[in-house]
């Protein structure tokens, strides 16, 4: 067999655990789930109104560090039972969409130095994602390379589809296997029909390649996944402001797809600004007071202390600071989660 014209921009290709191996050797306790499965009914049930809680994706932009991620889901369940009328999952998100060049999370580079043990980054993300679930505390992730899912997939309570693949079929497809309840983003630009269509696309059945739990590439049939829902991020402009949130309820309903909305209270939304959103917050809460009851979900980019830094020697980077967007301070978080829950007090 002559293949002289194949791989020619290939240096290397390396094997690693099957799926199934790397779950025998982290396997999860019945604990964990049932945390995972009630988690998911709780949010399937909060999108179809038979639940009134808020959904609150709270975290860090990313995780960088095993220690920080623990510390802050302790936190989280120190606190969560003080806040009875949101369902809070931990923001846990271990891969990072990249316009041009950049650290791609902790999956592709657990080392933070470019060297890329993907094995390595599989196992400690498992790792971090089981000692989390723990806590007694649910995961929520953005769902990026198509592969990885195979592997910590059954960890993962809530799921997302950002906003630079939310228009990739190969996402859709992946979507529509998924046991999590998935949003879909709006685009960078800020296109909202375009995650619509994504959440239509992900209710029908597909057929397409992937790989199996030995790792082995495999033709795979899926059902559909009947709780995708629309989540708005901004785009050039901020889209969580009232007329936008009722365009879009209305955008839904003509296309048949119930208006589950959530809004992301950073990127798009905040202009890039951690401070807004706290303003995003503001918005969502005036909206929810004044009837708007399709708001179902917010997402928080938090960490323990405000701000980011930039990833140069890794031997010099604060703890408890973003690496990537920056995020409000644990203490803000608080404050928010307090403003959201007391929307739901009687």
């Amino acid at each position: 067999m002559c293949e002289k014209n194949v791989n020619t921009n290939i240096e290397s290709i390396n094997i690693i655990s099957s799926p199934i191996a790397l779950k025998i050797a982290m396997n999860i306790t019945n604990d964990i789930s049932d945390l995972i499965k009630n988690t998911r009914d709780a949010i399937s049930k909060i999108l179809n109104r038979e639940d009134k809680r808020l959904i609150v994706i709270i975290g860090p932009c990313s995780i960088h560090d095993k220690d920080l991620a623990l510390d802050y889901a302790q936190r989280l369940a120190d606190v969560k039972n003080k806040f009875p009328n949101l369902l809070i999952i931990m923001r846990v998100y271990f891969e990072k969409p990249r316009t041009i060049t950049g650290w791609k999370g902790l999956i592709m580079d657990p080392n933070l130095d470019n060297s890329c043990y993907i094995e390595k980054g599989l196992r400690l993300s498992r790792e971090i994602m089981i000692g989390i679930n723990n806590k007694g505390v649910p995961i929520g992730c953005e769902f990026l390379d198509t592969i990885s899912a195979q592997y910590i997939s059954d960890l993962v309570s809530w799921g997302a589809i950002g906003a630079r693949t939310t228009e990739s079929q190969l996402h859709r497809q992946l979507a529509s296997g998924l046991s999590t309840p998935i949003g879909f983003k709006n685009t960078t630009s800020g296109n909202i029909k375009v995650a619509i269509n994504s959440i239509l696309a992900c209710k029908e059945k597909h057929t397409f390649l992937g790989i199996n739990n030995e790792g082995i590439a495999s033709i795979v049939k899926t059902k559909g996944n009947p709780n995708c829902h629309l989540i708005l991020r901004g785009g050039v402009n901020p889209n969580y402001y009232s007329n936008i949130v009722n365009n879009s309820v209305q955008m839904c309903i003509d296309n048949n797809v119930i208006p589950n909305i959530f809004i992301d209270c950073s990127h798009g939304n905040s202009q890039k600004n951690y401070k807004n959103q706290k303003v995003v917050v503001d918005s969502i809460c005036e909206q929810i007071s004044k009837g708007q009851d399709n708001i179902v979900g917010v997402m928080i980019e938090s960490n323990i202390h405000e701000g980011n830094q930039k990833l140069i020697n890794k031997k010099n980077l604060k703890y408890g600071v973003s690496i990537t967007d920056s995020c409000v301070s644990w203490e803000e978080s608080l404050n928010l989660l307090e403003k959201l829950n007391k929307l739901f007090i009687n």
